[in-house]
């Protein structure tokens, strides 16, 4: 643990004194406190702009380099930005998709609220590419971004290595800058991000005061088999997957779940926040058309698709191979249907997420031995239609001699399957963890499940963890959600000041053309899982009308 002093005494340093260090005048000599084994390609003194609100000190470098088995070179790259007013804190952004590029390391969540960060907080940020350049194999056509997977090494820093290894590096550096120690260190991201947190959490408990992981693909390569059976499922009911479904239908399917859900929460706002409840109340063979009928239903064949993508990938012997899925009327979003059915970007033919990048990560890094594919849309579409539920997704876990970890013991936490987070817990770190219960990619049913088993195993785990549920949200901001709320104030508030987070307060953006006009700009309770945020007051704009109850 890096906070050694009480937070009452840092609060007061934070307030009065921001750390010193060296002067901005002296970032461009950083290079001679790197850490042995860390080269500095490049340090500059950065002015306040746009982007950063902060004046403060850009180094980029690597580490860990290295020729793979495959013979192409490897390296961890890297870049910290050391604001010039420090605030003692550091934060450790981790990246989505398949990483393979550095981010810029300013420290945003994307659910946070415009223009904020941690770098403009006065955090030091360091953001990586996890070991692996996405560009680096322009031949391999649309599947070059994932075809670091054909190698071990670079699967393994993909899956935890990256981080495991830059993390002490980064903070040596940081902490030699400003001749000072860091008394914060967090770490936070979404989706592929996400994912890195919870590794962290179980990993690397000791390295982190708080983490924040954001609709967590914590099981990868379990949650690409589902990529094939959306496809398969899909194209059973269409020519192409664009097909499959129109938006007209799937505004259809969102109307009838609002129907049945929307006031289980006592509010008709086209906001469920009773998620649990509509599982129950919405039943899916609603939405088929009888016999002659058209106009807000569905054929039978469309519905009886959507159960089974719903339902989740099982093989012959009918055992689920992810999970199930939430009811919500998220499925309307275009985010929803970007991953799953159609995206706007030519280059792939406009088809969608799943069977474009899905299918590469699907087939060049979760599974062994590895598939290498030609990277033109049709491609990575064909590989997904021949995944066979039987002979295939076992390989997730499967090792061989050049595999000696399989893709789930690299990409997802070693206690995934039975968590208890005792490290986290001796190390006084804390824990906050958020989804979109429309995710399309990552199940929220998985992250509840996941979560329900930490309080099973450790039941105090309630004391240094949260659960917070984003009715309507996509695989991020989007759709009718009440998508923008300050959850790193709410982990530096516990972290530092011991101050538990209760109902966060969340805003449906003003700007937001998919929700109704009368609920833009609207704010709501988002509840600490497994509480309910329920209408009780009078004004439907409002947070301070909702409280949070477990029961009806």
């Amino acid at each position: 643990m890096t906070g050694s002093r009480g937070p009452a005494t840092f609060a007061l340093l934070t307030l009065l004194v921001p750390f010193a260090g060296l002067a901005a005048a002296e970032c461009g000599a950083i290079a001679e406190v790197a850490p042995e084994g860390m080269t500095i390609a490049e340090a500059a003194a950065m002015p306040v702009s746009d982007d950063a609100p902060v004046a403060h000190c850009l180094v980029r470098g690597r580490i860990a380099e290295r020729i793979g088995s495959d013979g192409n070179s490897y390296a961890i790259s890297f870049e910290l930005r050391l604001p010039d007013d420090w605030a003692g804190r550091f934060a450790h952004q981790f990246n989505g998709g398949n990483d393979g590029a550095v981010v810029p390391a300013f420290g945003r969540l994307n659910v946070q609220p415009d223009g904020d960060s941690a770098l403009a907080r006065g955090f030091a940020v360091v953001s990586s590419d996890a070991g692996h350049d996405g560009s680096a194999h322009p031949e391999a056509g649309l599947a070059g971004g994932n075809i670091f997977g054909l190698e071990f090494e670079a699967r393994r820093d993909y899956g935890y290595g990256a981080v495991a290894k830059l993390h002490p590096a980064a903070v040596a550096l940081t902490e030699a800058y400003y001749e000072a120690p860091i008394r914060y260190t967090y770490g936070f991201g979404s989706s592929n991000g996400g994912r890195h947190a919870l590794i962290a959490a179980s990993r690397m408990a000791e390295s982190f005061d708080g983490l924040i992981a954001g609709y967590p693909g914590y099981r990868l390569p379990r949650a690409a088999i589902q990529h094939a059976w959306d496809v398969q499922t899909f194209r059973s009911v269409g020519d192409s997957l664009a097909e499959a479904f129109s938006r007209d239908e799937l505004d259809i399917v969102a109307m009838q779940i609002l129907r049945a859900c929307d006031g289980l929460d006592g509010l008709d706002d086209a906001l469920i926040f009773d998620i649990d409840a509509c599982q129950t109340a919405f039943d899916p063979a609603s939405l088929t058309c009888a016999s002659g009928e058209s106009g807000d239903c569905l054929p039978e064949p469309k519905v009886a698709a959507l159960v089974r993508v719903f339902g989740g990938p099982r093989n012959s012997a009918g055992e689920q191979l992810y999970s199930e899925w939430d009811w919500d009327a998220g499925i309307a979003s275009a985010g929803w249907r970007s991953w799953k059915l159609e995206s706007p970007v030519p280059a792939w033919d406009h088809r969608p997420i799943i069977a474009v990048m899905g299918a590469g990560s699907l087939a060049q890094v979760f599974t062994t031995p590895p598939t290498p594919l030609a990277g033109d849309p049709a491609s990575l579409e064909a590989f997904l239609m021949a995944f066979d539920f039987d002979a295939d997704a076992p390989k997730v876990d499967a090792t061989s001699a050049d595999f000696p970890e399989s893709a789930m013991q690299v990409m997802s936490p070693p206690d995934a399957d039975s968590p208890s987070l005792e490290a986290l817990e001796a190390a006084g770190s804390k824990l906050v963890v958020f989804h979109g219960v429309s995710d399309p990619v990552f199940s929220f049913r998985d992250t509840v499940d996941w979560y329900d088993a930490l309080l099973e195993n450790n039941p105090d785990a309630a004391g240094f963890t949260r659960l917070y549920a984003v009715p309507g949200m996509p695989h991020g901001p989007g759709g009718v959600a009440p998508d923008r709320f300050d959850i790193l104030s709410e982990l530096v508030g516990w972290v530092e000041q011991d101050r538990a987070p209760g109902a966060v307060v969340a805003t449906v953006r003003g700007g937001n053309e998919a929700a109704p006009e009368t609920l833009r700009g609207a704010t709501r309770k988002l509840c600490p899982w497994p509480a309910v945020a329920r209408y009780s007051g009078e004004d439907p704009s409002t947070a301070e009308s909702f409280s949070c109850s477990t029961a009806e």
